[in-house]
């Protein structure tokens, strides 16, 4: 069954052609020319991922509001901000707002469809028969990557996806520094240096959110990231 991807995006011209692209390379698109229409088709049926533009019509910030409802209906549903605007606190901004990928226009088509392809092959992870190495153990934190669960001391971290491959990254060997680009191949990812920091802050506040004193996730200057045990 084809994959269903939703695009909001107010410029016809672009939406039109990006439908083509899409639909050459067997996905299923539901097009959306505004929030409203967007978010209607949503609270009915969710897609199988969602790629938004953050300026839609007369709603200079409209994309946002699209993806904090998606956000709200789905914790784990692939969303990419697909826009125009590049700069770093529009990029902020739609990551913390629960995106999995933030990514200009100006960016090849191929650039596009491996981005899309990536956040697919990790969502189907979900699929495969669960084992013994899709759980993970360390003190006070538990990981379940075939539901794609995480708990700390007993309570349960809400992830994005990337969040959640990202975290399963630098706990995997607890203690081990991985660097940025460790980072970026084990959760299939190509993004910048200020992405990966985003997500990194993202999943610190979410685990803060439960445990005030939590700082696990610690940052190497220079190196990257790792899991510091108690």
């Amino acid at each position: 069954m084809s994959k269903r991807i939703a695009l909001v995006e107010d410029d016809q011209a672009l939406r039109e052609n990006y439908i083509v692209a899409l639909n050459k390379h067997g996905y299923e698109v539901q097009p959306y020319a505004n929030r409203r229409s967007a978010e209607q088709a949503f609270s009915e049926k969710l897609p199988d991922l969602a790629i938004i533009d953050i300026g839609l019509e007369d709603e200079i910030d409209g994309g946002f509001a699209v993806c904090q409802l998606l956000r709200n209906l789905s914790k784990t549903l692939p969303i990419i901000f697909f826009t125009a605007r590049d700069n770093d606190y529009d990029t902020i901004c739609g990551l913390r707002m629960g995106a999995d990928d933030y990514l200009t226009k100006d960016i090849s088509l191929p650039h596009l469809l491996a981005r899309i392809a990536a956040l697919f092959r990790r969502t189907e992870l979900l699929d495969r028969p669960q084992t013994q190495t899709d759980l993970i153990q360390t003190g006070d934190l538990s990981i379940d990557s075939k539901r794609m669960t995480v708990s700390w001391k007993g309570q349960g971290i809400e992830l994005t996806v990337t969040e959640f491959w990202m975290l399963h990254a630098i706990a995997k060997f607890s203690g081990h520094v991985k660097s940025r680009q460790q980072l970026m191949d084990e959760s299939k990812m190509v993004v910048d240096d200020t992405t990966i920091t985003s997500h990194i802050k993202r999943i610190r506040k979410k685990f803060m959110q439960v445990d005030q004193h939590f700082d696990n996730v610690e940052t190497v200057y220079g190196m990257g990231y790792r899991w510091k045990s108690a």
